[in-house]
């Protein structure tokens, strides 16, 4: 599942007037990056959430035949729901097996993943995996000696939940098991981001780091980055 519904706000005024997800870069708009990245790994069954100017997305997957794959649509125009959220609606929609993994990951994420060695890595134990990374950050996710979850903390402000552990920065794509995706249930609110998600499930389900090698990514997220993401784009083909 590619995470595309966001209103793209640091990225006005370009998302004034298209979908974070049709951003272009280097001849290719966000969201064809990440298809072209899961279909060469094998992943030809996609499902991308949609709100802000949901036409343009659907038109454009319509147009350009899904890049190859077969994407179906969440559709989040009447609420916003977040990653949380969003996957939980996929899933009760049915757009989502009930006995298989999912990887998802954000439409807004650039990166040099190997995406087979992840799952390969996920098909050894079985145990749904986050993607994170050593980069500097003010946000971790912190892990035990075993390189499972036990929480979080933001270095900046002092907060903390959980147990403090290795601090690894999230990098918004995960592989879940069939066992992790009907405890969204267990989450109250209607629009959630995953992390609270992980957290409040972490002490009844294993969450296991994944440290890609030689990794590099890069969060397209403010209008002043364009030209340099470009340039990172480029640099991954």
């Amino acid at each position: 599942m590619i995470f595309a519904a966001g209103l793209g706000t640091r990225l006005k005024p370009l998302t004034d007037t298209m979908p974070k997800a049709l951003v272009p870069l280097a001849g290719k708009p966000l969201l064809q990056w990440q298809v072209e990245k899961l279909r060469d790994a094998g992943i030809t069954d996609i499902i991308v959430n949609v709100h802000h100017f949901p036409d343009q997305i659907i038109d454009a997957v319509r147009t350009n035949n899904g890049w190859g794959t077969n994407i179906h649509i969440s559709d989040e125009r009447n609420q916003l729901l977040d990653t949380g959220g969003g996957l939980r609606k996929a899933w009760r929609d049915g757009l989502l097996g009930t006995d298989e993994p999912v990887l998802a990951c954000n439409v807004d994420i650039l990166s040099n993943i190997d995406i087979k060695a992840l799952i390969a890595q996920y098909e050894e134990t079985g145990v749904s995996r986050l993607v994170v990374s050593e980069r500097q950050t003010q946000r971790y996710l912190c892990f035990n000696g075993d390189d499972l979850l036990c929480g979080w903390t933001n270095i900046a402000t002092g907060e903390q939940k959980g147990f403090d552990g290795r601090h690894l920065a999230f990098s918004g794509m995960q592989i879940l098991n069939d066992d992790t995706l009907p405890r969204l249930q267990q989450i109250d609110e209607t629009k959630f981001s995953l992390i609270p998600f992980y957290l409040e499930i972490m002490k009844e389900v294993p969450l296991q780091a994944y440290v890609p090698s030689d990794y590099r990514m890069m969060d397209v997220g403010k209008i002043d980055q364009i030209s340099e993401a470009e340039a990172f784009a480029e640099s991954l083909l």
